[in-house]
């Protein structure tokens, strides 16, 4: 065909390839989502002392229910912080896996400031003079770990192929993953 025939079609294929993208970015971001949570319940779990045989029955439950469950808060709360990284990463075609890490911590960080900057959890120290859980070293220290895990999770999953979409589907390219940073 003439170069007319093929234009209608790679416009197509661009929209899908970019329908394809949002999809594999969305994979990643609840793959983030769980990795966080996960690393959360190891934190929590492994530090509550529970004996070995009561162990595996709170590792199971946590695994089907109580993950997923906190998944869905930290997708959440790191929503907003999270689009900003990825438009980056995808913009800048970021394939680094430390950038990815970096980015996460970065996302944790600012959870932790939305925490408190928020009114949901109110200063109640002037009541009982206990410093908030949340504004402690080890609960920051606990989220930025988890916004680690949960770049590299999305770094597995989509950020291996960021920026792709800008070159795929132009004539003598292919798609690939290029550079991974690994």
């Amino acid at each position: 065909g003439s170069d007319d025939d093929r234009g209608p079609r790679r416009g197509v294929s661009r929209v899908l390839l970019y329908i394809g993208r949002f999809a594999v970015i969305l994979i990643g971001y609840v793959a983030a989502a769980l990795a966080a949570s996960g690393f959360l319940h190891l934190l929590l779990l492994g530090s509550a002392g529970f004996p070995p045989d009561e162990a595996h029955a709170v590792v199971m439950g946590s695994l089907f229910f109580s993950i997923p469950f906190t998944a869905l808060f930290i997708g959440y709360f790191a929503f907003l912080p999270s689009v900003a990284a990825i438009l980056i990463g995808e913009i800048f075609g970021q394939r680094n896996w430390l950038f990815h890490a970096l980015a996460g911590a970065a996302v944790g960080l600012a959870v932790v400031v939305l925490f408190w900057q928020s009114a949901i959890w109110p200063d109640s120290s002037y009541q009982t003079g206990i410093e908030p859980a949340y504004s402690t070293s080890r609960f920051v220290g606990m989220i930025i770990g988890s916004g680690i895990v949960g770049g590299l999770a999305y770094w597995l999953c989509a950020g291996r192929f960021a920026g792709n979409w800008r070159s795929a589907g132009e004539p003598g390219n292919s798609i690939s993953s290029g550079p991974s940073g690994s």
